[in-house]
């Protein structure tokens, strides 16, 4: 490469630069007479500096001039120090005109702080002019007559601005409106005294302070619809019904058994008693095997007791007989 094509690459790259650096200039001259035109006064050399500080000047530019066309009286070392903080100046500078306009107290220090906490604080002007309606999930509660009962719940908030920083969000408010639609429910002395007058819920829910330590105030609670769910109580004495039976049921098993238990012992009791009779009766030959030896038993005294036993064992049979026909008759 010659000396004449090394020099034209570099007066190429010098051009390049230089067209960027005029159109730079140029962007920036631009945003200086934008601001000088709607009255912002700010530095040209700032604007020139700004990009340096890593601060867009479109940006900065932009929000001064909407917050001085609206009146508000914002510095750019208060829009930068908030951009470079990672903050959002066009909401913030948004919020602020809207909140001006409506004649809401706020300052740009709590502002940027809400905008620093993660909350949408044009949301939150918004909603502080036009209230927000949170619709509950149904709430299921039970009267003290076993009925059940499903309502559905409107609240109808503002955002609160001076507690937007460390309050509760819609959940809260949302669980602690549930609680008093149960509490209130439950306390009631049957279902129908609610379903005639459903704003005695709203009333006592709304009177116990709900929105405290949130960053919602609650205006009105409406009870949207009432349902009437299961009958608990009955369900509850057909479930303690059934467990009476099956514990009675378990008890008659369990003298049944101790029924057969007995009647198992006394067979065996039986048989054992039988066993020693038949014992008995072996001793008896014996016996009079040992009355004839000694002579105190003579031949005709066992024919005696032979003709006794034969007369009794035909009694038994008669007897045996004429019992079978009578349970034929």
């Amino acid at each position: 490469m010659d000396s004449s094509t090394l020099l034209m690459i570099v007066f190429i790259i010098v051009g390049i630069v230089a067209l960027i650096f005029v159109f730079a200039i140029l962007r920036i001259f631009r945003l200086w007479l934008s601001a000088q035109l709607s009255g912002v006064r700010i530095s040209l050399l700032q604007l020139i500096i700004m990009p340096w500080r890593r601060v867009n000047p479109t940006t900065i530019v932009e929000n001064m001039v909407t917050a001085h066309k609206a009146g508000l009286a914002i510095s750019r070392d208060q829009l930068e120090a908030h951009l470079l903080a990672g903050g959002n100046i066009k909401r913030v500078v948004n919020a602020l005109v809207s909140a001006d306009k409506a004649n809401i107290p706020l300052d740009f220090k709590a502002t940027t702080a809400i905008d620093l906490a993660g909350r949408d604080v044009l949301e939150a002007v918004q909603m502080s002019v036009n209230p927000k309606v949170i619709e509950s999930p149904p709430v299921t509660a039970v009267a003290k007559d076993g009925i059940q009962l499903i309502a559905k719940a409107r609240v109808t908030v503002r955002a609160n601005i001076q507690k937007l920083v460390g309050g509760a969000g819609e959940e809260t408010i949302l669980a602690r409106v549930g609680e008093g639609i149960v509490t209130t429910i439950g306390s009631a002395e049957n279902h129908k005294a609610v379903l005639e007058n459903p704003d005695t819920i709203s009333k006592v829910v709304l009177s116990k302070g709900l929105d405290s330590g949130t960053a919602f105030e609650i205006l009105s609670i409406d009870i949207a619809d009432i349902d009437i769910g299961k009958n608990i109580g009955a369900e509850l004495q057909i479930d303690q019904a059934n467990a009476d039976k099956n514990i009675a049921q378990a008890k008659a098993e369990e003298r049944r058994a101790m029924a057969v238990a007995i009647e198992q012992e006394m067979k065996a009791k039986a048989q054992e008693a039988r066993a020693k009779v038949i014992e008995a009766e072996a001793e008896i030959p014996k016996a009079m095997a040992e009355a004839f030896r000694s002579g105190r038993l003579g031949i005709m005294d066992y024919y005696k007791l032979e003709n006794i036993q034969a007369d009794t064992n035909m009694r038994e049979a008669l007897g045996k007989d004429e019992t079978n026909d009578s349970d034929d008759k």
